[in-house]
């Protein structure tokens, strides 16, 4: 019982995160903006929803999930949160750069280059954690890492010069 509630929340989140981010791609291409890096986003998708389904399929439904992992889950929601309100109409799930836009510096971006990439990625490997599954945390954590780190080479080439 316990996973599936928090796994529909965690699908109804990232839902509502995919139409937010679909708006601001909008308006930010109606800017201007472009997409870079369009080519690995599906890769992203397809591990974010096996990441899910591994965690739906190989755990028992009765599981009560750790409660110290689960509140370390949903605090890193408040980071996810503090990102989402600092990027603003910028926030995507895409790599969209507008040229004339400066650098975001303000929330977390004041410490961290890619705090987005920080969170979720600690997501992927606390949930499975809170409900026993090692080993998904391993497995998604080295993809997600690979798929991140490509990524950040993209976005970093994309907003070089910017300031």
């Amino acid at each position: 019982m316990w996973v599936w509630a928090v796994l529909i929340a965690v699908a109804v989140q990232r839902l509502w995160e995919v139409r937010l981010a679909d708006r601001n791609t909008r308006r930010l291409r109606a800017e201007g903006a472009v997409e870079v890096g369009a080519g690995h986003y599906p890769l992203f998708i397809l591990l974010h929803a096996s990441w899910l389904a591994a965690i739906a399929i190989v755990t028992p439904w009765t599981m009560v999930p750790n409660l110290w992992w689960l509140a370390l889950y949903v605090g890193l929601q408040f980071g996810r949160l503090w990102v989402i309100a600092s990027l603003g109409r910028f926030w995507t799930t895409r790599i969209i750069t507008l040229p004339s836009a400066p650098l975001i510096r303000r929330g977390p971006y004041r410490f961290l280059r890619h705090p987005n990439y920080v969170v979720a990625s600690l997501e992927i490997a606390v949930l499975p954690l809170a409900f026993g599954q090692v080993w998904i945390a391993l497995v998604w954590s080295v993809a997600n890492a690979l798929l991140v780190g490509w990524r950040i080479r993209v976005e970093d080439r994309a907003l070089n010069g910017r300031r």
